[in-house]
């Protein structure tokens, strides 16, 4: 085994292990979508792979870019993703194009993994931004969709809904039916 298949063994290690953890550990545990999950894991093999086999024939950085355009635009017809699972997916194919044609050494590429998967925990907590769940609802009371109305409309849907309402945005109004589909974001109710 020459140095550069066991460079490449070692940096395949690193890559599946940083893009395992990822979606694991921080994904995973936040999402339970078990389909991304592991598309997100084979996705991650399949971009280290390639890239890595084009960098071994003097391909540019460059040109390593524009593959990752093309497989960041590819888009899965059976349903659209939303921009969660897109910044996943981006993470993951950053990640293995770091592995695959970066200049780093191991142990920096290692440690760069790393804080990306550190960084990206830190996000899914509530140390950065509150946690808020979010819901859709069809609103009946019309006239309380009016930025003049917004507090009695926070209030009511407090009230209605049992919640700490945060943020409301009106995604449709059917004036044929007076009501308005709205999605709100709202604080945790914790369980006891």
């Amino acid at each position: 085994m020459d140095s550069l298949s066991f460079d490449f063994l070692i940096r395949l290690l690193i890559n599946m292990a940083g893009v395992f953890i990822l979606v694991r550990f921080v994904y995973f545990r936040t999402t339970q979508k078990r389909a991304y999950a592991s598309s997100y894991i084979l996705f991650g093999l399949s971009v280290f792979l390639i890239t890595s086999q084009l960098a071994s024939v003097e391909i540019s950085i460059g040109f390593a870019f524009g593959l990752f355009a093309i497989f960041s635009m590819l888009r899965y017809r059976t349903e659209s993703i939303n921009v969660k699972e897109m910044t996943y997916l981006f993470l993951v194919i950053a990640m293995s194009l770091l592995s695959g044609v970066s200049a780093t050494d191991q142990l920096e590429l290692g440690l760069l993994l790393g804080l990306i998967c550190l960084l990206a925990h830190v996000t899914e907590t509530s140390l950065l931004l509150p946690k808020l769940q979010e819901c859709t609802v069809e609103y009946e009371r019309i006239e309380n969709i009016v930025p003049a109305r917004r507090e009695e409309l926070l209030a009511d849907l407090r009230e209605r809904l049992g919640v700490d309402v945060r943020t409301i945005e009106t995604e449709s109004v059917d004036f044929l039916r007076d009501t308005a589909t709205l999605k709100i974001q709202f604080a945790p109710v914790r369980s006891r």
